[in-house]
């Protein structure tokens, strides 16, 4: 199966999983990079983070995607912020066509779990199939690789 991991990540934990993942799978790895950089520093980034969410705002991105047509399904990972994927995340599903390819998501938090992502996903892209979704808080811990090994399984991607 040929399988794109795309993710943003903000404070790196998400970016982390996505590696996981790639280790497990062989999957291509993607980095959902906003044209403008989110500020270094936490509270500002989160600030803008919040208006952006809320606003409904869809960044530009840094660099186009890849062509998904060659891939068999999409591992799509995101923090959770303010209950909802991060805004160039939403950017990433406007402007891909994914073909009905099953997407499995992926999410890293701080407390908040999945919030409302899965619907908000399926609110952007009706025509996506959704798989189940992993949600790991943080880093994932000790236990991530066995989590994330059990979620592959379950949605047939390993």
């Amino acid at each position: 199966m040929n399988i794109l991991i795309a993710y943003f990540s903000y404070t790196g934990h998400t970016k982390g999983i996505a590696r996981q993942i790639q280790a497990l799978t062989g999957g291509d790895l993607f980095e959902i990079r906003p044209a403008i950089p989110y500020p270094q520093d936490y509270d500002t980034a989160e600030r803008q983070g919040r208006r952006e969410t809320r606003d409904g705002y869809h960044p530009p991105l840094a660099e186009p995607s890849p062509d998904l047509s060659g891939y068999d399904a999409l591992l799509l990972g995101t923090p959770n912020w303010f209950n909802t994927a991060a805004p160039p995340v939403a950017t990433f599903l406007a402007e891909n066509d994914f073909g009905g390819k099953p997407i499995a998501l992926f999410c890293t938090n701080g407390g908040g779990g999945l919030g409302h992502i899965p619907a908000d996903v399926k609110a952007l892209r009706r025509d996506a199939k959704l798989l189940d979704s992993l949600n790991l808080y943080e880093d994932g811990g000790a236990g991530a690789k066995a989590k994330i090994a059990d979620w592959l399984k379950k949605n047939g991607l390993m």
